[in-house]
């Protein structure tokens, strides 16, 4: 019972965890740019203004979001088991990093869906607007 429960085999577990997660964080991020891309793609040609590449953007910056809480997550689970001072100080410091990285991410994609919404609330007429009457 000692042996399943040793912390050799405990670093294995984990070290296979994290590595589980981090594929998980990059397979996110690969799949978020594979459909950016072609979503791009078919906006560019589809379209002449740069407009149409705001929900592209946002697409792209919710899987990147993503993907770095995974990367952030396997750093986490990475401390997990006897950590030293210094594993400990570069989590400080990549968490710091991913934590900024995503707050910016997160702040644009709200201005850019808020940019959205008023461009469409802009292009629908008003109803109740008289010189609409014929």
């Amino acid at each position: 019972m000692n042996d399943v429960l040793s912390e050799q085999w405990l670093s294995r577990a984990v070290d296979l965890m994290v590595r589980l997660v981090e594929a998980a964080g990059a397979v996110v991020i690969f799949t978020g740019s594979v459909s950016a891309f072609v979503w791009f793609l078919v906006v560019a040609v589809r379209r002449r203004g740069t407009e149409g590449f705001v929900p592209v953007r946002l697409s792209l910056g919710r899987f990147l979001a993503l993907g770095l809480e995974f990367q952030l997550a396997s750093d986490i689970l990475r401390t997990a088991i006897a950590p030293t001072l210094r594993e400990i100080a570069e989590l400080a410091a990549v968490a710091a990093i991913r934590t900024a990285l995503n707050y910016f991410l997160a702040r644009e994609i709200k201005d850019e869906r808020q940019e959205l919404e008023h461009r469409a609330a802009r292009s629908q007429p008003d109803p109740a607007d008289p010189s609409r009457s014929r």
